[in-house]
């Protein structure tokens, strides 16, 4: 019962859209989705442009309805104006053929009757087809297809001989507004099969050309996120040359240069933890060395006596370098505690820590003004200057000749909302070939044993404080500069 329990756990896992199982998230976009959603734009878009046709469609429609009506009048008219009389019989079969309830012919000065079947009542609409232009047209159809009654209209069109003459017709709105509803529906109907057959070319043909590939980068993306290291699940770039085969190529570029990355971060990983584990070993037989050497420095023999300090001296430099190498392998530092310091009296330790107040050879320039504060974390900073005066005096011992001149000096200025502080030395310099990757791990080290991680920890940490660290040209030695900008109005870092 115990190992049923997940796999029902499981099972309801994977039929939740929400945990990204494909064959859900199908089901839940199959009708939300990019597909659904073209499939029913495409709908509406047809639809949208049968209504468009179908508005100046029902309006000629109509025109052409009293157009044949008052075409038949017009015959009538002709007939009555070349016999001037007509038949009861063909007046009765011209009113049937038309559906009017009177024909009548206007000659400017007089009016003439053509056929009545009897007196008509007041006509409720009057349609003057010489002044229906396309707006007019259509206003009066909508108001047409929207009428309830059984009330007449007044159809008036051009006579049949001159100008001036006119054949009036009045007519029942019922037979033009059922006949308009009739076109109404097979217009829609026709509309809905135009629609259906044009959405569902349209769509079988945009699904073919875009959102099936979408959903195949889709995928290959899902693949590739569950194990970016494997350079199997790349996407595979097909021959299309248009926008869709340029993001393919894009991706699969993207996820070899990710893959790669990966690869070599991994191995980076693998092999920093097993520097780690043997510089820990290394550092524990290290001590245990040194131990050892203490003892033999009370032997009274000259040749250990002369040799032991070098050995001792050896041993502290791969200490240091264990210890290094492990310092820089922990951990993201923590953001900056910043506080108001008083930079002067900072400098002053990091003097006494390197036993620089003691020694004749090496002197020690303490240049910072007694009022400067400084808005930064004091251990941080403590590290940062303590780096860059171990090393200068490090370049500074490195010389043999006493005529050299040996000084190590420290001065600092505000400008504006920032601190600057140079660190500045009479050594040797820079190598040339260094200055590139200055403050890169393991690589910058300029002198024998060095680990190369002093000054990248250094920029590290003047970084964390919105500054900057760089090495300034011209002058003997070498001179760092570092800028401390202020903490901003509300925040704990200064501006990146």
């Amino acid at each position: 019962m115990r190992r049923e329990q997940p796999q029902a756990s499981e099972q309801v896992t994977a039929d939740d859209p929400a945990t990204g199982d494909p064959a859900a998230t199908r089901d839940a976009r199959r009708f939300g989705g990019l597909s659904g959603k073209l499939l029913l734009l495409t709908v509406l878009f047809v639809m949208l442009a049968e209504i468009l046709i179908y508005v100046p469609s029902v309006a000629n429609y109509r025109n052409t309805w009293l157009n044949d009506r008052l075409t038949t009048a017009s015959v009538a008219a002709t007939v009555l104006t070349e016999t001037n009389t007509l038949a009861p019989r063909l007046q009765e079969e011209l009113l049937r053929a038309t559906g009017a309830v009177a024909i009548s012919l206007d000659q400017g000065n007089r009016r003439r009757l053509i056929a009545m079947s009897a007196m008509p009542p007041e006509a409720e609409l009057v349609i003057d087809m010489a002044d229906m232009h396309p707006l007019r047209a259509i206003a009066e159809t909508f108001r047409t297809l929207v009428y309830r009654g059984d009330g007449l209209m007044r159809v008036i069109g051009k006579g049949p001989m001159e100008a001036s003459e006119r054949v009036d017709v009045v007519l029942p709105i019922v037979p033009l507004r059922d006949d308009m509803l009739a076109f109404s529906g097979r217009i829609l109907a026709l509309s809905l099969v135009i629609s259906v057959i044009t959405a569902s070319l349209v769509y079988v043909a945009l699904r073919a050309l875009f959102v099936r590939p979408l959903q195949r980068l889709t995928r290959s993306m899902g693949r590739f996120a569950e194990a970016p290291e494997d350079a199997s699940r790349i996407v595979t770039v097909t021959a299309r040359s248009d926008e869709i085969g340029d993001a393919e190529r894009r991706l699969a570029a993207m996820q070899q240069a990710l893959s790669r990355t990966l690869h070599q971060k991994q191995r980076l990983a693998d092999l920093g933890l097993a520097v780690s584990k043997i510089n820990h070993d290394l550092r524990n037989l290290l001590a245990s060395a040194q131990l050892f050497l203490e003892r033999l420095e009370n032997v009274p023999d000259p040749t250990v006596r002369r040799l032991a300090p070098k050995i001792v001296a050896t041993l502290d430099r791969a200490v240091a370098y264990t210890q290094a190498v492990l310092s820089y392998g922990r951990a993201q530092e923590a953001p900056p505690a910043r506080r108001l310091l008083a930079l002067r009296r900072m400098v002053d330790d990091v003097g006494d820590v390197l036993g620089l107040a003691d020694r004749t050879d090496v002197a020690f320039d303490n240049a910072v003004p007694a009022d400067l504060e400084v808005d930064g974390d004091p251990d941080q900073l403590f590290r940062v200057l303590l780096n860059l005066c171990r090393n200068a005096l490090q370049a500074l011992d490195g010389e043999t000749d006493a005529a050299l001149v040996r000084r190590i000096a420290v001065s600092a200025d505000r400008d504006g909302a920032q601190v600057v502080v140079r660190v500045r030395d009479t050594g040797p310099g820079i190598p040339p070939r260094i200055r590139d990757e200055l403050f890169r791990a393991f690589r910058s080290a300029a002198k024998p044993g060095g680990t190369g991680l002093g000054l990248a920890i250094a920029a590290e940490l003047v970084r964390a404080h919105g500054g900057t660290l760089s090495l300034e040209d011209g002058g003997p030695g070498a001179c760092f500069r570092i800028v401390l900008p202020d903490r901003a109005a509300g925040g704990d870092a200064g501006p990146a």
